[in-house]
């Protein structure tokens, strides 16, 4: 099968001007993708994210190997030696009156610089792409090791001048955030970003969300390190 020729964008997050790439017609093949994510056995995520996954296997990279590198290298400074930490699919699934705390704010999946977010949208506009954000007590759009403690400390003063976080998929603007960003979801598109960046999953109609993976927000989620 011939590849779809790529489309690649390269922008930056807020004023820390974090790089966002955007690559769509990645796999040319999302049907494949989607049956075997229907295919797949899945399990509760845990208390980070709201949801279900299910392994994947991240060898499908390797139809762009040499874009990938390219992108891994120029674009985020990491070394040749790139390795995939963690490849699921996943299914936003959870109700917004059961979602905790820490699931109903922005969050940051790593503060190590060296490790890159992957988002893969295997469905349409409407199953909600992934907004990024500023926290508007700190100012901080990335959470790196030495900001770590001072975040957690600014997240404990929002809550004694806010009261306790109130359930529900972050969405826009709050007194806690600001939205800086964000990448619209469409077929076969893949965001790479680094997990220090504060950000979220766009949900927009949360009725709709299902454990079902026919009928719920389907992706596949990696994360890639290197040096």
């Amino acid at each position: 099968m011939q590849l779809p020729e790529a489309r690649v964008t390269v922008e930056t997050i807020g004023e820390e001007r974090e790089p966002l790439v955007i690559i769509d017609n990645f796999t040319g093949q999302p049907e494949r993708l989607r049956d075997l994510g229907y295919r797949s056995q899945y399990y509760p995520a845990g208390v980070d994210y709201p949801g279900r996954r299910a392994p994947a296997d991240p060898s499908y990279l390797d139809i762009r190997r040499d874009l990938m590198m390219q992108v891994m290298t120029r674009v985020f400074g990491l070394s040749r030696s790139i390795q995939c930490e963690v490849a699921a699919f996943s299914i936003v699934s959870l109700a917004p009156h059961d979602l905790n705390a820490r699931q109903s704010i922005p969050h940051h999946d790593h503060s190590d610089p060296g490790r890159v977010a992957l988002m893969h949208y295997l469905d349409a506009p409407e199953s909600g792409g992934t907004a990024f954000y500023r926290h508007r007590r700190t100012g901080f759009e990335r959470i790196t090791p030495e900001r770590e403690a001072a975040y957690a400390a600014a997240l404990e003063e929002d809550d004694r001048e806010f009261g306790p976080v109130e359930p529900g998929y972050p969405a826009g603007d709050s007194e806690r955030f600001e939205q800086i960003g964000a990448v619209e979801a469409q077929v076969d598109r893949v965001a790479l970003y680094r997990g220090r960046c504060l950000h979220s999953g766009i949900i927009p109609n949360p009725d709709a969300l299902s454990d079902d993976p026919r009928k719920g927000r389907l992706t596949v989620n990696m994360f890639l390190y290197g040096t």
